[in-house]
Protein backbone atom coordinates (compact mmCIF):
# COMPACT_ATOMS: atom_id res chain seq x y z
CA UNK A 1 0.00 0.00 0.00
CA UNK A 2 3.10 2.67 0.65
CA UNK A 3 4.61 1.76 -2.63
CA UNK A 4 0.97 2.08 -4.33
CA UNK A 5 0.64 5.40 -2.51
CA UNK A 6 4.32 6.58 -3.54
CA UNK A 7 3.53 5.86 -6.90
CA UNK A 8 0.36 7.34 -7.02
CA UNK A 9 2.00 10.60 -5.55
CA UNK A 10 4.50 10.71 -8.15
CA UNK A 11 2.25 10.51 -10.58
CA UNK A 12 0.19 13.49 -9.70
CA UNK A 13 3.33 15.69 -9.06
CA UNK A 14 3.62 15.88 -13.16
CA UNK A 15 1.55 18.32 -14.78
CA UNK A 16 1.61 16.12 -17.76
CA UNK A 17 -0.25 13.50 -16.39
CA UNK A 18 -2.60 15.44 -14.26
CA UNK A 19 -3.83 16.64 -17.62
CA UNK A 20 -3.49 13.12 -18.48
CA UNK A 21 -6.03 12.40 -15.62
CA UNK A 22 -8.61 14.84 -16.75
CA UNK A 23 -8.66 13.60 -20.01
CA UNK A 24 -9.82 10.09 -18.92
CA UNK A 25 -12.16 11.44 -16.57
CA UNK A 26 -13.43 13.52 -19.47
CA UNK A 27 -13.77 10.31 -21.80
CA UNK A 28 -15.50 8.07 -19.20
CA UNK A 29 -18.35 10.76 -18.45
CA UNK A 30 -18.97 11.04 -21.97
CA UNK A 31 -19.06 7.17 -22.18
CA UNK A 32 -21.27 6.87 -19.07
CA UNK A 33 -23.80 9.73 -20.70
CA UNK A 34 -23.57 7.55 -23.86
CA UNK A 35 -24.43 4.33 -22.26
CA UNK A 36 -27.29 6.51 -20.07
CA UNK A 37 -29.17 8.02 -23.03
CA UNK A 38 -28.95 4.44 -25.05
CA UNK A 39 -30.65 2.81 -21.44
CA UNK A 40 -33.45 5.42 -22.04
CA UNK A 41 -34.08 5.54 -25.84
CA UNK A 42 -34.47 1.93 -24.89
CA UNK A 43 -37.01 2.03 -22.80
CA UNK A 44 -38.43 4.28 -25.27
CA UNK A 45 -38.04 1.86 -28.20
CA UNK A 46 -39.40 -1.38 -26.11
CA UNK A 47 -42.63 0.81 -25.18
CA UNK A 48 -43.37 1.53 -28.59
CA UNK A 49 -43.09 -1.89 -29.55
CA UNK A 50 -45.52 -2.85 -26.32
CA UNK A 51 -42.47 -4.51 -24.52
CA UNK A 52 -41.93 -3.59 -20.97
CA UNK A 53 -38.65 -4.07 -19.39
CA UNK A 54 -36.54 -2.20 -15.98
CA UNK A 55 -34.78 0.17 -15.77
CA UNK A 56 -31.47 -1.81 -14.61
CA UNK A 57 -32.13 -4.03 -17.90
CA UNK A 58 -31.91 -1.64 -20.09
CA UNK A 59 -28.30 -0.66 -18.99
CA UNK A 60 -27.64 -4.51 -19.11
CA UNK A 61 -29.00 -4.41 -22.57
CA UNK A 62 -27.13 -1.44 -23.72
CA UNK A 63 -23.70 -2.58 -22.23
CA UNK A 64 -24.19 -6.10 -24.04
CA UNK A 65 -24.85 -4.76 -27.23
CA UNK A 66 -21.71 -1.93 -27.21
CA UNK A 67 -19.64 -4.68 -25.66
CA UNK A 68 -20.24 -7.09 -28.75
CA UNK A 69 -21.92 -10.09 -26.30
CA UNK A 70 -25.34 -9.66 -27.70
CA UNK A 71 -26.81 -12.18 -25.36
CA UNK A 72 -30.19 -12.07 -27.74
CA UNK A 73 -32.19 -12.54 -24.52
CA UNK A 74 -33.49 -9.34 -25.39
CA UNK A 75 -34.33 -8.11 -28.92
CA UNK A 76 -36.89 -5.63 -30.96
CA UNK A 77 -39.12 -6.89 -33.11
CA UNK A 78 -39.32 -3.93 -35.51
CA UNK A 79 -37.00 -2.23 -38.25
CA UNK A 80 -36.84 0.89 -36.31
CA UNK A 81 -35.52 -0.88 -32.70
CA UNK A 82 -32.50 -3.18 -34.85
CA UNK A 83 -31.37 0.03 -36.29
CA UNK A 84 -30.92 1.47 -33.36
CA UNK A 85 -29.29 -1.90 -31.95
CA UNK A 86 -26.93 -1.13 -34.82
CA UNK A 87 -25.99 2.18 -33.93
CA UNK A 88 -25.67 1.21 -30.43
CA UNK A 89 -22.92 -1.87 -31.54
CA UNK A 90 -20.93 0.76 -33.39
CA UNK A 91 -20.51 3.01 -31.36
CA UNK A 92 -19.75 0.49 -28.95
CA UNK A 93 -17.12 -1.15 -30.78
CA UNK A 94 -15.29 2.35 -31.24
CA UNK A 95 -15.82 3.41 -28.01
CA UNK A 96 -14.87 0.36 -25.43
CA UNK A 97 -13.06 -1.70 -27.71
CA UNK A 98 -10.84 0.64 -29.55
CA UNK A 99 -10.86 4.62 -27.68
CA UNK A 100 -11.14 3.32 -23.99
CA UNK A 101 -8.68 0.79 -23.95
CA UNK A 102 -6.44 3.58 -25.88
CA UNK A 103 -7.36 6.53 -23.96
CA UNK A 104 -6.54 3.96 -20.62
CA UNK A 105 -3.01 3.02 -21.55
CA UNK A 106 -1.98 6.22 -23.12
CA UNK A 107 -3.56 8.81 -20.45
CA UNK A 108 -3.16 6.46 -17.58
CA UNK A 109 -1.98 3.21 -17.58
CA UNK A 110 1.35 4.34 -19.80
CA UNK A 111 2.12 7.65 -16.84
CA UNK A 112 1.30 4.80 -13.94
CA UNK A 113 4.39 2.74 -15.80
CA UNK A 114 6.47 5.88 -16.39
CA UNK A 115 5.87 6.77 -12.72
CA UNK A 116 6.39 3.60 -11.20
CA UNK A 117 9.19 3.18 -12.97
CA UNK A 118 10.36 6.37 -11.72
CA UNK A 119 9.72 5.65 -8.36
CA UNK A 120 13.49 3.20 -8.98
CA UNK A 121 15.81 6.28 -9.68
CA UNK A 122 15.00 8.60 -6.01
CA UNK A 123 15.82 11.62 -5.94
CA UNK A 124 16.59 12.05 -2.62
CA UNK A 125 19.20 9.85 -0.46
CA UNK A 126 17.07 8.06 2.79
CA UNK A 127 17.53 10.40 5.92
CA UNK A 128 20.18 9.32 8.14
CA UNK A 129 23.18 8.18 5.44
CA UNK A 130 26.60 9.10 6.59
CA UNK A 131 29.83 8.34 5.38
CA UNK A 132 28.65 7.85 1.62
CA UNK A 133 30.55 8.98 -1.74
CA UNK A 134 28.83 10.78 -3.86
CA UNK A 135 29.53 10.64 -7.80
CA UNK A 136 28.69 13.14 -10.67
CA UNK A 137 29.26 10.72 -13.68
CA UNK A 138 29.73 7.15 -14.48
CA UNK A 139 32.66 6.72 -16.61
CA UNK A 140 35.70 4.78 -16.94
CA UNK A 141 37.32 6.35 -13.70
CA UNK A 142 33.97 5.47 -11.52
CA UNK A 143 33.17 2.39 -13.09
CA UNK A 144 36.05 1.16 -11.24
CA UNK A 145 36.07 2.88 -8.09
CA UNK A 146 32.59 1.67 -7.61
CA UNK A 147 33.81 -1.93 -7.23
CA UNK A 148 36.26 -0.91 -4.43
CA UNK A 149 33.90 1.11 -2.76
CA UNK A 150 31.61 -2.10 -2.58
CA UNK A 151 34.37 -4.36 -1.91
CA UNK A 152 35.21 -1.90 1.20
CA UNK A 153 31.56 -1.19 2.10
CA UNK A 154 31.72 2.64 1.83
CA UNK A 155 27.67 3.56 0.43
CA UNK A 156 28.03 5.56 -2.59
CA UNK A 157 25.88 7.41 -5.25
CA UNK A 158 25.54 8.79 -8.66
CA UNK A 159 24.50 11.66 -9.46
CA UNK A 160 22.45 11.80 -12.69
CA UNK A 161 20.59 14.53 -14.40
CA UNK A 162 18.01 12.51 -16.14
CA UNK A 163 15.58 8.99 -15.10
CA UNK A 164 16.65 7.19 -17.96
CA UNK A 165 20.59 7.70 -17.13
CA UNK A 166 19.56 6.50 -13.59
CA UNK A 167 17.22 3.82 -14.25
CA UNK A 168 20.05 2.18 -16.93
CA UNK A 169 22.41 2.42 -13.79
CA UNK A 170 19.64 0.76 -11.47
CA UNK A 171 19.68 -1.87 -13.91
CA UNK A 172 23.53 -2.55 -13.50
CA UNK A 173 23.03 -2.66 -9.65
CA UNK A 174 24.85 1.18 -9.42
CA UNK A 175 22.87 3.13 -6.85
CA UNK A 176 22.17 6.38 -8.52
CA UNK A 177 19.72 9.73 -7.65
CA UNK A 178 18.39 12.01 -9.83
CA UNK A 179 18.85 15.59 -9.82
CA UNK A 180 20.33 19.07 -11.69
CA UNK A 181 24.42 19.02 -11.10
CA UNK A 182 24.05 23.00 -9.99
CA UNK A 183 21.41 22.94 -8.02
CA UNK A 184 22.19 23.11 -4.44
CA UNK A 185 18.71 21.23 -3.66
CA UNK A 186 20.41 17.87 -5.32
CA UNK A 187 23.14 17.64 -3.00
CA UNK A 188 20.54 18.53 0.23
CA UNK A 189 19.12 15.88 -0.97
CA UNK A 190 21.71 13.56 -1.19
CA UNK A 191 22.89 14.45 2.17
CA UNK A 192 25.78 16.43 1.05
CA UNK A 193 26.30 17.79 4.87
CA UNK A 194 27.35 13.82 5.99
CA UNK A 195 28.95 12.46 2.94
CA UNK A 196 32.31 11.00 3.21
CA UNK A 197 33.84 12.93 -0.37
CA UNK A 198 32.56 14.24 -3.25
CA UNK A 199 33.86 13.64 -7.05
CA UNK A 200 33.60 14.89 -9.92
CA UNK A 201 34.57 13.66 -13.26
CA UNK A 202 33.20 15.23 -15.90
CA UNK A 203 34.46 18.57 -18.01
CA UNK A 204 36.39 21.52 -16.47
CA UNK A 205 33.54 23.89 -16.40
CA UNK A 206 30.86 21.17 -14.83
CA UNK A 207 33.43 20.20 -12.28
CA UNK A 208 33.94 24.10 -11.61
CA UNK A 209 30.37 24.88 -10.85
CA UNK A 210 29.71 21.39 -9.08
CA UNK A 211 32.73 22.46 -6.95
CA UNK A 212 31.44 25.63 -5.93
CA UNK A 213 28.00 24.58 -5.34
CA UNK A 214 28.58 21.70 -3.05
CA UNK A 215 31.33 24.01 -1.18
CA UNK A 216 28.74 26.77 -0.40
CA UNK A 217 26.69 23.46 1.66
CA UNK A 218 29.39 21.92 3.14
CA UNK A 219 32.68 23.83 3.86
CA UNK A 220 34.69 21.02 5.16
CA UNK A 221 33.67 17.65 2.75
CA UNK A 222 36.72 16.68 0.69
CA UNK A 223 36.00 17.27 -2.82
CA UNK A 224 37.89 15.81 -5.67
CA UNK A 225 37.68 17.01 -8.77
CA UNK A 226 39.44 15.79 -12.19
CA UNK A 227 41.39 18.80 -14.47
CA UNK A 228 42.59 18.88 -18.24
CA UNK A 229 44.92 21.65 -17.68
CA UNK A 230 46.97 23.53 -15.02
CA UNK A 231 44.62 27.00 -15.75
CA UNK A 232 42.09 24.79 -15.01
CA UNK A 233 43.46 22.91 -12.30
CA UNK A 234 43.80 26.72 -10.87
CA UNK A 235 39.67 27.91 -11.35
CA UNK A 236 38.74 24.28 -9.59
CA UNK A 237 41.32 25.01 -6.76
CA UNK A 238 39.73 28.38 -6.66
CA UNK A 239 35.75 26.91 -6.38
CA UNK A 240 37.13 25.38 -3.26
CA UNK A 241 37.99 21.94 -4.15
CA UNK A 242 39.86 19.67 -1.90
CA UNK A 243 41.99 17.89 -4.58
CA UNK A 244 42.20 18.59 -8.19
CA UNK A 245 43.62 15.42 -10.66
CA UNK A 246 45.45 16.00 -13.30
CA UNK A 247 44.54 12.42 -14.72
CA UNK A 248 46.77 12.80 -18.26
CA UNK A 249 49.88 14.15 -16.45
CA UNK A 250 49.47 11.22 -13.78
CA UNK A 251 49.19 8.76 -16.72
CA UNK A 252 52.22 10.16 -18.81
CA UNK A 253 54.08 10.41 -15.64
CA UNK A 254 52.72 6.82 -14.92
CA UNK A 255 53.76 5.45 -18.40
CA UNK A 256 57.37 7.08 -18.18
CA UNK A 257 58.20 5.27 -15.10
CA UNK A 258 57.79 1.70 -16.67
CA UNK A 259 60.31 2.64 -19.54
CA UNK A 260 63.40 0.62 -19.60
CA UNK A 261 66.39 3.33 -18.27
CA UNK A 262 69.92 3.14 -19.41
CA UNK A 263 71.14 2.54 -16.08
CA UNK A 264 70.82 -0.75 -14.19
CA UNK A 265 69.75 1.53 -11.22
CA UNK A 266 66.44 1.80 -9.26
CA UNK A 267 63.68 3.89 -9.91
CA UNK A 268 61.16 4.23 -7.15
CA UNK A 269 57.46 3.72 -8.50
CA UNK A 270 55.97 4.44 -4.67
CA UNK A 271 55.93 4.54 -1.30
CA UNK A 272 53.57 2.65 0.89
CA UNK A 273 53.66 3.62 4.57
CA UNK A 274 57.54 4.16 4.17
CA UNK A 275 58.25 1.37 2.73
CA UNK A 276 59.78 1.78 -1.18
CA UNK A 277 59.13 0.29 -3.95
CA UNK A 278 61.26 0.46 -7.11
CA UNK A 279 61.57 -0.82 -10.51
CA UNK A 280 65.02 -2.40 -12.27
CA UNK A 281 66.10 -3.54 -15.36
CA UNK A 282 68.51 -6.86 -15.04
CA UNK A 283 69.74 -6.79 -18.23
CA UNK A 284 73.65 -5.39 -18.56
CA UNK A 285 73.64 -6.85 -15.35
CA UNK A 286 75.03 -9.31 -13.17
CA UNK A 287 71.94 -10.32 -12.28
CA UNK A 288 70.87 -11.80 -15.49
CA UNK A 289 70.67 -16.13 -15.76
CA UNK A 290 70.78 -15.88 -12.27
CA UNK A 291 68.43 -16.88 -9.53
CA UNK A 292 67.13 -15.00 -7.13
CA UNK A 293 68.69 -17.08 -4.36
CA UNK A 294 72.38 -16.72 -6.14
CA UNK A 295 72.26 -13.23 -7.00
CA UNK A 296 72.60 -12.35 -3.23
CA UNK A 297 70.80 -9.24 -3.76
CA UNK A 298 68.66 -9.70 0.14
CA UNK A 299 72.44 -9.85 0.95
CA UNK A 300 74.17 -7.47 -0.09
CA UNK A 301 71.93 -4.36 0.14
CA UNK A 302 68.91 -5.57 2.15
CA UNK A 303 66.81 -4.86 -0.53
CA UNK A 304 64.34 -7.97 -1.42
CA UNK A 305 63.40 -8.71 -4.61
CA UNK A 306 59.56 -9.41 -5.02
CA UNK A 307 58.53 -10.32 -8.40
CA UNK A 308 59.60 -9.65 -11.83
CA UNK A 309 57.71 -8.46 -14.59
CA UNK A 310 57.60 -10.92 -17.55
CA UNK A 311 55.76 -10.17 -20.72
CA UNK A 312 52.99 -8.00 -18.56
CA UNK A 313 52.29 -9.95 -15.85
CA UNK A 314 53.99 -9.64 -12.33
CA UNK A 315 55.44 -13.05 -11.69
CA UNK A 316 56.12 -12.96 -7.80
CA UNK A 317 59.03 -15.08 -6.83
CA UNK A 318 61.16 -17.44 -4.66
CA UNK A 319 64.82 -18.37 -4.30
CA UNK A 320 64.84 -20.41 -7.25
CA UNK A 321 63.38 -18.10 -10.06
CA UNK A 322 65.67 -17.33 -12.69
CA UNK A 323 66.20 -13.61 -13.49
CA UNK A 324 66.54 -13.07 -17.79
CA UNK A 325 68.09 -10.55 -19.20
CA UNK A 326 64.66 -9.13 -20.45
CA UNK A 327 63.07 -8.83 -16.85
CA UNK A 328 62.22 -5.96 -14.68
CA UNK A 329 62.95 -6.15 -10.83
CA UNK A 330 60.17 -5.14 -8.72
CA UNK A 331 62.49 -4.23 -5.30
CA UNK A 332 61.01 -3.33 -1.59
CA UNK A 333 62.95 -2.04 0.98
CA UNK A 334 64.08 0.97 2.68
CA UNK A 335 65.28 4.52 1.23
CA UNK A 336 68.83 3.72 2.51
CA UNK A 337 68.86 0.24 0.70
CA UNK A 338 67.26 1.14 -2.44
CA UNK A 339 70.14 3.77 -2.38
CA UNK A 340 72.36 0.80 -1.56
CA UNK A 341 71.39 -1.34 -4.38
CA UNK A 342 71.90 1.77 -6.72
CA UNK A 343 75.59 2.37 -5.69
CA UNK A 344 76.36 -1.63 -6.64
CA UNK A 345 74.25 -1.12 -10.04
CA UNK A 346 75.30 2.38 -10.98
CA UNK A 347 78.31 0.97 -12.95
CA UNK A 348 76.39 -0.43 -15.74
CA UNK A 349 74.77 1.05 -18.34
CA UNK A 350 72.94 -0.34 -21.20
CA UNK A 351 72.94 2.05 -24.63
CA UNK A 352 69.71 2.64 -25.50
CA UNK A 353 67.80 4.54 -28.26
CA UNK A 354 65.60 7.29 -28.11
CA UNK A 355 62.27 5.92 -26.69
CA UNK A 356 59.39 5.90 -29.19
CA UNK A 357 56.17 8.11 -28.13
CA UNK A 358 53.10 7.48 -29.95
CA UNK A 359 50.51 10.51 -29.91
CA UNK A 360 51.75 13.84 -29.12
CA UNK A 361 48.34 14.72 -27.32
CA UNK A 362 48.52 15.60 -23.08
CA UNK A 363 49.76 11.81 -22.25
CA UNK A 364 52.02 11.65 -24.88
CA UNK A 365 53.16 15.05 -24.13
CA UNK A 366 53.44 14.37 -20.16
CA UNK A 367 55.37 11.66 -20.96
CA UNK A 368 57.76 13.05 -22.93
CA UNK A 369 58.31 15.30 -20.09
CA UNK A 370 59.01 12.87 -17.48
CA UNK A 371 61.11 10.77 -19.63
CA UNK A 372 63.31 14.22 -20.14
CA UNK A 373 63.44 14.87 -16.85
CA UNK A 374 65.60 11.32 -16.46
CA UNK A 375 67.76 12.16 -19.25
CA UNK A 376 66.09 9.76 -21.89
CA UNK A 377 65.77 10.65 -24.86
CA UNK A 378 62.83 10.26 -26.91
CA UNK A 379 61.01 10.49 -30.34
CA UNK A 380 57.20 11.54 -31.07
CA UNK A 381 55.07 10.69 -33.63
CA UNK A 382 52.10 13.17 -34.06
CA UNK A 383 49.59 12.95 -36.76
CA UNK A 384 48.61 17.14 -35.99
CA UNK A 385 51.10 19.63 -37.12
CA UNK A 386 49.39 21.27 -34.34
CA UNK A 387 50.10 19.14 -31.60
CA UNK A 388 54.08 19.49 -32.35
CA UNK A 389 55.85 21.50 -29.29
CA UNK A 390 59.38 20.26 -30.47
CA UNK A 391 60.36 19.98 -34.18
CA UNK A 392 63.10 18.27 -33.53
CA UNK A 393 61.85 15.39 -31.45
CA UNK A 394 58.62 14.66 -33.64
CA UNK A 395 57.60 13.24 -36.69
CA UNK A 396 54.89 14.24 -38.11
CA UNK A 397 52.60 11.31 -39.44
CA UNK A 398 50.48 8.22 -39.05
CA UNK A 399 51.98 5.97 -36.72
CA UNK A 400 50.01 3.01 -38.93
CA UNK A 401 52.39 3.95 -41.37
CA UNK A 402 55.61 1.69 -41.20
CA UNK A 403 57.76 3.97 -43.04
CA UNK A 404 56.54 7.00 -40.38
CA UNK A 405 57.56 3.94 -37.86
CA UNK A 406 61.04 3.81 -38.60
CA UNK A 407 61.45 7.30 -39.17
CA UNK A 408 60.94 7.63 -35.83
CA UNK A 409 63.53 4.64 -34.94
CA UNK A 410 61.49 1.72 -33.95
CA UNK A 411 63.94 -0.72 -35.34
CA UNK A 412 66.80 0.61 -32.85
CA UNK A 413 64.56 1.63 -30.39
CA UNK A 414 64.09 -0.70 -26.84
CA UNK A 415 60.77 0.54 -25.68
CA UNK A 416 57.72 2.23 -27.42
CA UNK A 417 54.67 4.14 -25.18
CA UNK A 418 51.54 4.38 -27.06
CA UNK A 419 50.05 7.12 -25.59
CA UNK A 420 46.87 7.82 -27.50
CA UNK A 421 43.25 7.92 -26.31
CA UNK A 422 41.61 5.46 -28.43
CA UNK A 423 41.82 2.04 -27.39
CA UNK A 424 41.16 0.53 -30.77
CA UNK A 425 43.61 2.09 -32.35
CA UNK A 426 45.82 1.81 -28.98
CA UNK A 427 45.41 -2.77 -30.25
CA UNK A 428 46.35 -2.53 -34.01
CA UNK A 429 49.78 -0.34 -33.20
CA UNK A 430 50.15 -2.77 -30.39
CA UNK A 431 49.95 -5.54 -32.81
CA UNK A 432 51.91 -3.92 -35.43
CA UNK A 433 54.61 -2.77 -33.47
CA UNK A 434 55.33 -5.95 -32.31
CA UNK A 435 55.24 -8.09 -35.41
CA UNK A 436 58.18 -4.93 -36.48
CA UNK A 437 60.07 -5.69 -32.91
CA UNK A 438 59.57 -9.20 -31.04
CA UNK A 439 61.98 -7.55 -28.27
CA UNK A 440 61.16 -4.34 -28.02
CA UNK A 441 59.61 -3.26 -24.72
CA UNK A 442 55.86 -2.11 -25.26
CA UNK A 443 53.79 -0.02 -22.79
CA UNK A 444 50.45 1.28 -24.00
CA UNK A 445 47.20 3.20 -22.28
CA UNK A 446 43.67 1.90 -22.07
CA UNK A 447 41.19 4.26 -21.80
CA UNK A 448 38.38 1.72 -20.86
CA UNK A 449 39.16 -1.32 -18.58
CA UNK A 450 37.91 -3.88 -21.00
CA UNK A 451 40.25 -3.24 -23.10
CA UNK A 452 43.40 -4.28 -20.87
CA UNK A 453 43.45 -7.77 -21.54
CA UNK A 454 43.07 -7.53 -24.87
CA UNK A 455 46.09 -4.99 -25.31
CA UNK A 456 47.90 -7.20 -23.37
CA UNK A 457 47.03 -10.61 -25.88
CA UNK A 458 47.94 -7.57 -28.45
CA UNK A 459 51.28 -7.65 -27.18
CA UNK A 460 51.47 -5.16 -24.60
CA UNK A 461 54.53 -5.87 -22.26
CA UNK A 462 52.63 -3.40 -19.40
CA UNK A 463 49.19 -1.74 -19.47
CA UNK A 464 48.08 1.03 -17.16
CA UNK A 465 44.52 1.63 -17.32
CA UNK A 466 43.63 5.38 -16.73
CA UNK A 467 40.45 4.14 -14.69
CA UNK A 468 42.33 1.53 -12.27
CA UNK A 469 44.97 4.75 -12.02
CA UNK A 470 42.28 7.57 -11.01
CA UNK A 471 40.25 5.27 -8.92
CA UNK A 472 43.25 4.52 -7.26
CA UNK A 473 44.14 8.37 -6.45
CA UNK A 474 40.63 9.03 -5.20
CA UNK A 475 40.26 5.59 -3.15
CA UNK A 476 43.58 6.39 -1.79
CA UNK A 477 42.36 10.36 -0.38
CA UNK A 478 38.96 8.69 0.67
CA UNK A 479 41.24 6.16 3.15
CA UNK A 480 43.55 8.05 4.21
CA UNK A 481 46.19 5.63 3.06
CA UNK A 482 48.50 4.73 0.67
CA UNK A 483 47.62 1.84 -1.79
CA UNK A 484 49.72 1.97 -4.87
CA UNK A 485 48.69 0.86 -8.19
CA UNK A 486 51.71 -1.07 -9.59
CA UNK A 487 50.29 -1.74 -12.75
CA UNK A 488 46.94 -3.13 -14.05
CA UNK A 489 45.71 -4.77 -11.36
CA UNK A 490 48.42 -4.81 -9.05
CA UNK A 491 48.72 -3.51 -5.74
CA UNK A 492 50.60 -2.73 -2.75
CA UNK A 493 48.37 -1.94 0.04
CA UNK A 494 48.52 -1.68 3.94
CA UNK A 495 46.30 -3.41 5.85
CA UNK A 496 46.00 -4.74 10.14
CA UNK A 497 47.39 -8.15 10.99
CA UNK A 498 44.54 -10.44 11.31
CA UNK A 499 43.73 -11.68 14.93
CA UNK A 500 43.57 -15.08 12.92
CA UNK A 501 47.45 -14.77 12.38
CA UNK A 502 48.76 -13.05 15.42
CA UNK A 503 51.27 -14.47 16.54
CA UNK A 504 51.67 -16.79 14.40
CA UNK A 505 55.30 -16.80 11.76
CA UNK A 506 55.02 -15.85 8.07
CA UNK A 507 56.12 -19.69 7.09
CA UNK A 508 52.89 -21.01 9.39
CA UNK A 509 50.20 -18.45 7.88
CA UNK A 510 50.72 -19.65 4.08
CA UNK A 511 49.45 -16.23 2.81
CA UNK A 512 50.63 -16.70 -0.15
CA UNK A 513 49.71 -19.95 -1.17
CA UNK A 514 46.16 -19.23 0.60
CA UNK A 515 46.28 -15.43 -1.15
CA UNK A 516 48.18 -15.00 -3.64
CA UNK A 517 49.87 -11.99 -1.74
CA UNK A 518 53.21 -11.65 -0.71
CA UNK A 519 54.30 -9.69 3.11
CA UNK A 520 56.42 -6.78 2.31
CA UNK A 521 57.15 -5.27 5.49
CA UNK A 522 55.52 -5.58 9.45
CA UNK A 523 54.92 -3.45 11.87
CA UNK A 524 54.28 -2.96 15.56
CA UNK A 525 54.57 0.05 17.63
CA UNK A 526 56.75 2.01 15.20
CA UNK A 527 59.06 -0.57 14.75
CA UNK A 528 59.44 -1.97 11.09
CA UNK A 529 60.85 -5.02 9.21
CA UNK A 530 60.79 -4.26 5.79
CA UNK A 531 60.98 -7.65 3.67
CA UNK A 532 60.86 -10.13 7.39
CA UNK A 533 61.73 -13.63 7.06
CA UNK A 534 59.88 -16.77 6.89
CA UNK A 535 60.25 -17.23 10.89
CA UNK A 536 59.69 -13.48 11.61
CA UNK A 537 56.12 -13.77 14.06
CA UNK A 538 53.04 -12.03 12.82
CA UNK A 539 52.42 -8.95 16.03
CA UNK A 540 49.03 -9.06 17.55
CA UNK A 541 47.79 -5.78 16.99
CA UNK A 542 50.38 -4.35 14.17
CA UNK A 543 50.22 -3.73 10.08
CA UNK A 544 51.48 -5.08 7.50
CA UNK A 545 52.05 -4.20 3.75
CA UNK A 546 50.96 -7.23 1.26
CA UNK A 547 51.69 -6.75 -2.83
CA UNK A 548 49.32 -8.84 -4.54
CA UNK A 549 47.12 -8.80 -7.80
CA UNK A 550 43.43 -7.60 -7.61
CA UNK A 551 42.34 -11.69 -7.29
CA UNK A 552 44.74 -11.89 -4.74
CA UNK A 553 43.31 -9.05 -2.77
CA UNK A 554 40.16 -10.14 -3.03
CA UNK A 555 40.83 -14.03 -1.35
CA UNK A 556 42.55 -11.99 1.23
CA UNK A 557 39.46 -9.98 1.74
CA UNK A 558 37.58 -13.10 1.73
CA UNK A 559 39.86 -15.35 3.97
CA UNK A 560 40.27 -12.39 6.31
CA UNK A 561 36.83 -10.47 6.26
CA UNK A 562 37.35 -8.40 9.22
CA UNK A 563 40.48 -6.86 8.59
CA UNK A 564 40.07 -3.56 6.28
CA UNK A 565 37.04 -2.77 8.27
CA UNK A 566 39.11 -2.68 11.25
CA UNK A 567 41.57 -0.75 9.26
CA UNK A 568 38.94 1.67 8.30
CA UNK A 569 38.05 2.99 11.71
CA UNK A 570 41.88 3.06 12.44
CA UNK A 571 43.02 5.22 9.23
CA UNK A 572 39.45 6.95 7.84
Amino acid sequence: MKGLISVLASLLESRTSRHNLVLLVRFLLVLFGMVALYSLLFHLLMQWEGQRHSWLTGVYWTLTVMTTLGFGDITFNGDLGRFFSMIVLVSGVVFMLVLLPFTFIEFFYAPWMRAQTAARAPRELPVGTTGHVLLTRHGPLTSVLIPMLKKYDYPYAVITQTVAEALELHEKSINAVVGELDDPETYRRARVETAAMVVTTRNDVINTSVTFTVRELAERIPIVASASSEASRGVIELAGATHVLRLEEMMGIALARRVLDTEATAHVIGDVDGVIIAEACADGTPLAGKTVAESKVRDLTGVNIIGLWEHGRLELVTPTTLIRSNSVLVLAGTRAQIDHYNELTCIYQVDRAPVVIIGGGRVGRATARALANRNQDYRIIEKLPERVRDASKTIVGDAAEIEVLQKAGISEASSVVITTHDDDANVYLTILCRRLRSKVQLISRASLERNVGTLHRAGADLVLSYGSMGANAVFNLLRGSDTLLMAEGVFVFPTLVPEALAGKTIAETAIRSRTGCTIVAIEKNGERSINPLPNCQLPAGGEMVLIGTLEAESKFLKEFPTTHANRRKTRG
